[in-house]
């Protein structure tokens, strides 16, 4: 394997990790041998300590049986909010960990939408967002009542806000990884008198989020990718303190109610964070993510920015003279405009290159049609990791290693 590639040495990438302010945190997760994790943007990697919290978690199932209920595991969307709300630039109180995103969403919309009265009933979704945030806006707006709209691609949301009660909005674009200016889209929002419900998948735990400070009301977000709480984990629902008792959210769920043990015939909702919850949850996959939030309470989220656009940089710095070359489109924005992924597109060869990839032990991912998507995880990648990375990305293209049939199979899960 070649010391140099389009000018990038390995010494001096090595030299970056010996500067790296994130380095030791590298130890903190098990990672597979032999493997250069490049998709935490899809599914992150494991922290060592989230064995050990299942175990116990297990054991204290096996051994306290029904009483673990009154040993943290009720209490644990709140508890696991608290530990995540500085994450996120919120206050204690104001994220709850419950449910999926889609559920999420669905309540707030109907929370939301709840509270207005007059004509103002249009939800908007995001033109190329990820599918499941425009679905569940079609979904609600069919049982509702409600008009279901889309914002076109790249167009101009404030061309589209009139009538409007709901926006649906990702911070960072799931295909592109373009960053949303977060204060200022809500304060647009805002000013043409809609709510804004903003996706934050695929920013939490990726770079600083000021949820209090960029004026935002709503918000949800998942715990299973740059966040590392391990497949399935709960997402996360955010609500501001001033906008916590403004009426019902839609799947008013036993554990919402103000009394829960109280059993009442109707539902009084409570008057805070909780009202979001719905039911049961899983105490074991909550013991995972509990070790995981509990990591992110000693990370400065500048560094990670700062690293992940660092990465990011370095990878396409290795790549860009074969782009033009082998037909590969690079969408990836500015470096101040994405958030913690390159994007490449080769609409006839991208599933392929991605499944030699992984062949070789680089794990990216692939998004039809054509998108491969490369995830920068400050925490567990070193810049050697991403200099290696590029290399057999080099490699499979100019080799030709990618025209193997097999590599074009495709699996139930790209």
């Amino acid at each position: 394997m070649s010391k140099n590639q389009n000018g990038v040495s390995l010494t001096s990438v090595q030299a970056l990790d010996q500067n790296d302010p994130l380095a030791n945190f590298k130890r903190r997760f098990a990672l597979p041998k032999g493997v250069l994790y490049l998709d935490g943007n899809s599914l992150g990697a494991q922290p060592i300590a989230a064995k050990k919290a299942v175990d116990d978690t297990l054991d204290q199932w096996r051994d306290e049986l029904i009483k673990g209920w009154n040993q943290g595991w009720f209490d644990a969307p709140e508890r696991l909010g608290n530990l995540l709300a500085p994450v996120i630039g919120a206050r204690r109180g104001e994220v709850t960990v419950t449910d999926n995103i889609t559920l999420n969403i669905f309540k707030l919309l109907g929370y939301i939408i709840g509270q207005r009265q007059g004509e103002r009933k249009a939800v908007l979704s995001e033109g190329g967002n990820f599918p499941t945030d425009g679905y569940i806006a079609q979904g609600f707006c069919r049982i509702s009542g409600a008009e279901h709209r889309f914002l076109p691609e790249n167009s101009d949301l404030a061309e589209h806000l009139d009538g409007v009660a709901v926006v649906v909005l990702s911070q960072v674009n799931y295909r592109t990884g373009k960053l949303r200016d977060i204060t200022a889209t809500t304060r647009l929002v805002h000013a043409h008198g809609a709510e804004v419900i903003w996706d934050l998948a695929h920013s939490a735990g990726a770079l600083p989020i000021d949820l209090n400070g960029s004026g935002a009301r709503y918000a949800v977000g998942c715990t299973y990718k740059y966040l590392n709480g391990g497949p399935g984990s709960p997402a996360f629902l955010y609500v501001h303190s001033n906008y916590q008792d403004q009426g019902w959210q839609p799947l008013s769920g036993w554990h919402g109610h103000a009394s829960p043990f109280a059993f009442d015939a109707d539902y009084i909702p409570a008057n805070d964070i909780s009202h979001f919850r719905t039911g049961t949850h899983s105490a074991i996959i909550y013991a995972a993510l509990e070790a995981s939030l509990t990591l992110w309470a000693e990370v400065d989220m500048a560094a990670v920015r700062a690293k992940s656009v660092a990465m990011s940089e370095l990878f396409l710095a290795c790549l860009g003279d074969i782009f033009h070359r082998h037909g590969i489109e690079d969408i990836t924005p500015a470096s101040s405009q994405r958030g913690s992924q390159v994007s490449l597109i080769d609409t006839q060869n991208g599933y392929a290159i991605v499944q030699a990839l992984i062949a070789r032990g680089v794990i990216g991912d692939y998004r039809e049609p054509g998108l491969m998507r490369f995830g920068f995880t400050p925490l567990y990648l070193s810049f050697e990791d991403v200099w290696l990375a590029a290399q057999h990305f080099r490699e499979v293209v100019e080799s030709g290693e990618y025209r193997d049939p097999q590599l074009h199979v495709r699996g139930a899960v790209t």
